[in-house]
Order: C-alpha cells, then sequence, then structure tokens
C-alpha cells in the first residue's frame, strides 16, 4: 500500500485570498492557488482542477502503457493530455483525454480497444467516476 499527500494552505476570503498546495510525498514544493485563476479571471496560478489534470493525464499514461506491454506491444511512446472544466456554481464539469501514442505492431483498432479500456481502469478515472470522461485517441 502508498499513501501519498499535499496539504494547503489557505489566507482570506475566497475571491480575494490565496494559499499554495504542497507536495508532501515527493517533495516537489509548493504550487500558488487563488479564485482568479480558478474561474478564468485572468490569474496565473494553478488551480485544483490543474493538479487533477496533472494526476489523470499521468496515470492514464501508465495503465495504457502497462496494458500494452502485457500485450507484448509496449508503446514507443504516450503522451496524454486531460483538459478539465470547471464552470463557477456547477464545479467540474468534464474531463477531456486527448492521448497520441506510437505503438509498433498495433492496428489503430487494436489501439482504440486498449486505450478506452485503460480510461475506465485506470485508477485516477475510477475515482472521478461522477465525472464524464471523454476520449480522443489517437496512434501515430
Amino acid at each position: 500500500m502508498t499513501v501519498s499527500s499535499a496539504q494547503a494552505h489557505w489566507e482570506g476570503s475566497l475571491m480575494e485570498g490565496q494559499g499554495e498546495v504542497e507536495f508532501l510525498s515527493s517533495s516537489l514544493g509548493s504550487v500558488e492557488v487563488d479564485w482568479k485563476s480558478r474561474a478564468g479571471e485572468g490569474g496565473t496560478r494553478t488551480t485544483p482542477e490543474e493538479l487533477i489534470a496533472a494526476a489523470h493525464s499521468a496515470c492514464y499514461s501508465m495503465a495504457l502503457s502497462h496494458a500494452l506491454a502485457g500485450n507484448g506491444t509496449p508503446p514507443a511512446t504516450i503522451d496524454t493530455k486531460a483538459a478539465v472544466t470547471f464552470v463557477p456554481g456547477q464545479g467540474i464539469t468534464g474531463i477531456a483525454l486527448t492521448v497520441k501514442a506510437s505503438v509498433p505492431n498495433l492496428t489503430p483498432a487494436q489501439f482504440a480497444e486498449f486505450a478506452e479500456n485503460a480510461k475506465a481502469g485506470c485508477p485516477v478515472s475510477v475515482a472521478l467516476a461522477g465525472t464524464q470522461i471523454t476520449l480522443d485517441a489517437t496512434l501515430v
């Protein structure tokens, strides 16, 4: 079992305040967060949604890589982008995964099946099951 942890510190009100998230498990340091960035009002700090996108893109890539290697067709490369949509007053309304991968000895149809299975089985996808997750997968 592995437990990963981070912590957040916030000062002030939601609209005027700011905070930071510190990555405890990896010792990556900390990043600043604020409402302006989250609401699309010109902020330059990270957001909870960007942190979710980072986790989802990494987890998805790892799940897809593992499945492909288990098939005897390990990928040369996998590039995954996760775009998490946040609407103030509604919350997270969707996640769009876009993946481009180079996988020798695999047809586009086979790749599409592996890509969909990775979307369904990735632990972060499972944790976010209450959110609509779309996938655009391309074999390059």
